[in-house]
């Protein structure tokens, strides 16, 4: 969702005009998570506030826009100019914040983006992701001790707290001691990043629930002294830090990053850090300073870049074959010799133990959903276990119950979805092992969980998730085959899928060839205000996520529908008009989806039918009912439904470019869905 960035230097001269790049360009690679607002900070002399008070040493400049970061990039300097802000002045400290805003509490606008303030003088500054849910309450109790307020956010109340408990307190308390008063007055999801004119250079970030990560610029200069958690810097020393609610923003400066836990306070002040902790206990709250591991961030610059491409999304479904065979890499044998075929190292202790398990519930949200669905009837013939499917958010307004010998398999490309990590929470909280399918490292479900698979798939820029999808199916047919392992019955079954799986890379690049011909089935579809997708079986899940995709980012109706329902409801809707996509390639399905496209056929349906290539059937009722094929590679029927989105995902594309939105930022959509109601 929001994007937060912010830019510490210390003993390292910038002018205040790079400063500004620096945290534009930390906004622009936030931008692919959605947003409709954006502002930034920084610091300036106090004359530019004529009210500034005279304890004020160094004032906080916001600057807000609505619209893109380009916009705001333009008000900026236009502001810079009308304000007689030097550029060019050179700052050897300084501490700068920058944030993308999608809309939740106000209407996106200037007034409501952030960075919010707590008055005039801007004495305190926050940028915030996530939600305050006692704002109300906070708000009253500062009306009633004379505080005004302008915006309609939740945020708002937080930087005019920070004042009231600085004016309140008697003795002087530090930044990160202030803030620590402050928040433990909070309660929701957040990621805060505080500035201040009481404390220029120095920044305080704090994280509960919400993705928080610090990129180091010099590793070997931030080592904390053991007598302290805060490094004193030695004459000389300088460094450089980064704070991001996504690694993507500081990727180009620096590979160097720790990941901020839950309760979690960082302080940069002086040319030194420390990170605090705030725990609930028995007794109450316990702050204390901690360790968090330095890691090595495992991205490329190019794969944040269009590399050629028009569109992130169009990059990234282009990427699948590459994509899928790193989710495979040095987990599968290809040769059929060895009898330990798929190697799951996240897994590899406690397989056993998912054996023998009550049931598999899969927990997910939207597409990770889907690739869940797909997967399915793989885990059930393979693993021989019950296995139940819920929606996150469903799971926790249902409050379903859930055994201590329930394996739960938490699925989410960032690894910080907020239904799935509340639901996490509940499913620990009575005992079940819980896994984790992800696609990030270090992230919120990857570290709760007690095991799990990183999918590898690579960095997923465009908010329409497509090789995270392909991948997170991949993944979770591994799991299956992995906890089928023990199974002579299986074996071939097991060894048909795992030979499938080695060619599965080049059947995809079959598929993208499709590319020409889906362009043009979308120019035929293109005025068109709904459109029906019918599959059954494995291709439910296909059915349901090309339908996700059309309306996502096309922006037009779409429908996924179960070809078995067919007849109790949706065929009402069939007429000449409404273009159908039927999804019927060769699984036990088949002559099942035969019928329907007769059934449909038989109604004058507009059809558009997905078949395996050389499908004589199809290819007959196609030269004689006026129907379009899609022909697409054959393979095992447990992988074709990665085989089938393809070119459903290039069509959803297409779809898109020639109706004029945006493909990679949809209209109010974020990538991380990090914000949910409260259960």
């Amino acid at each position: 969702m929001c994007g937060i960035f912010g830019y510490y230097n210390y003993r390292v001269s910038r002018d205040r005009r790079a400063i500004l790049e620096y945290l534009f360009t930390g906004l622009r690679r936030l931008e692919y998570r959605g947003y409709d607002s954006a502002g930034i900070s920084f610091d300036c002399d106090p004359v530019v506030l004529e009210k500034a008070s005279a304890s004020i040493v160094s004032t906080p400049v916001v600057i807000k826009s609505s619209g893109k970061v380009d916009a705001l990039v333009k008000l900026a300097y236009e502001e810079a100019v009308k304000q007689g802000i030097d550029l060019d002045e050179v700052l050897d400290n300084h501490a700068g914040i920058a944030h993308t805003r999608w809309a939740t509490h106000g209407v996106p606008s200037a007034t409501n983006s952030h960075p919010q303030v707590s008055d005039a003088e801007h004495k305190f500054v926050v940028v915030h992701n996530g939600i305050i849910t006692n704002y109300k309450a906070l708000k009253d109790f500062l009306i009633k001790r004379g505080e005004v307020f302008i915006s309609e956010t939740d945020t708002e109340v937080i930087p005019k707290l920070c004042n009231y408990v600085y004016k309140s307190t008697q003795e002087k308390l530090s930044f990160n001691e202030l803030i620590l008063e402050v928040i433990s007055k909070l309660e929701g999801a957040y990621g805060l990043l505080f500035k201040s004119a009481y404390f220029p250079g120095e920044l305080v970030a704090c994280k509960r629930g919400s993705p928080l990560l610090l990129g180091i610029k010099e590793a070997e200069a931030l080592r904390p002294l053991q007598s302290s958690p805060m490094r004193r810097p030695n004459p000389g020393d300088s460094f450089e830090a980064f704070i991001a609610s996504d690694a993507s923003a500081f990727v180009e400066h620096t590979k160097q990053m720790i990941v901020l836990e839950d309760n979690d306070l960082l302080h940069l002040a002086r040319g030194t850090y420390a990170i605090y902790n705030v725990s609930k206990d028995e007794s109450g709250a316990a702050y204390g300073s901690v360790s968090r591991a330095l890691s090595t961030l495992d991205m490329e610059v190019n794969s944040i870049m269009k590399g050629g491409y028009d569109h992130y999304m169009q990059k990234e479904i282009n990427e699948q074959p590459d994509s899928v065979l790193q989710t495979m890499r040095g987990r599968v044998k290809f040769d059929r010799q060895p009898k330990k075929r798929i190697t799951l190292g996240g897994l590899v202790d406690r397989i056993s133990t998912i054996r023998s398990g009550r049931r598999v519930m899969f927990v997910a949200c939207g597409t990770s959903y889907h690739a869940c669905l797909a997967c399915r009837q793989t885990m059930e013939e393979l693993a021989e276990l019950p296995v139940s499917l819920e929606l996150a958010s469903d799971l926790l307004d249902r409050r379903a119950p859930i055994f201590r010998d329930d394996m739960c398999v938490f699925v989410s490309q960032s690894g910080e979805t907020a239904d799935t990590l509340k639901a996490l929470e509940y499913a620990k909280e009575r005992g079940a092992l819980c896994i984790g399918v992800t696609n990030t490292v270090g992230s919120a479900i990857a570290r709760s969980t007690h095991c799990g698979v990183h999918i590898n798939a690579g960095c997923e820029i465009g908010v329409a998730s497509t090789k995270a999808y392909t991948s997170q199916m991949v993944a979770l047919t591994m799991m299956a085959l992995a906890l089928s392992e023990d199974s002579i019955r299986l074996r071939p079954k097991r060894n048909s899928i795992i030979d499938a799986l080695g060619v599965l890379p080049d059947q995809i690049r079959e598929v993208l060839k499709l590319d020409a011909e889906m362009l043009s089935l979308a120019e035929q579809l293109k005025e068109e205000q709904s459109l029906l997708v019918f599959g059954r079986g494995y291709n439910y899940a296909t059915a349901l996520e090309a339908a996700l995709k059309v309306k996502e980012v096309a922006l037009m109706h779409s429908e996924g529908i179960l070809a078995g329902e067919m007849k109790h409801g949706p065929l009402a809707l069939v007429d000449e008009l409404l273009p159908i996509i039927v999804i019927a390639t060769r699984d036990r399905m088949y002559q099942k989806m035969l019928s329907v496209v007769q059934q449909l056929l038989a109604r004058g349906a507009r059809l558009i039918i997905l078949c395996n290539s050389g499908d004589s059937d199809m290819q007959e009722i196609c030269a004689s009912g006026g129907s379009r094929l899609i022909q697409v590679p054959e393979t095992v029927e447990s992988l074709q439904p990665i085989i089938n989105i393809v070119p459903l995902q290039l069509l959803s594309y297409h779809l898109t470019v020639l109706r004029g939105f945006n493909v990679d930022q949809p209209r109010n959509l974020a990538k991380s869905v990090t914000v949910s109601e409260e259960h």
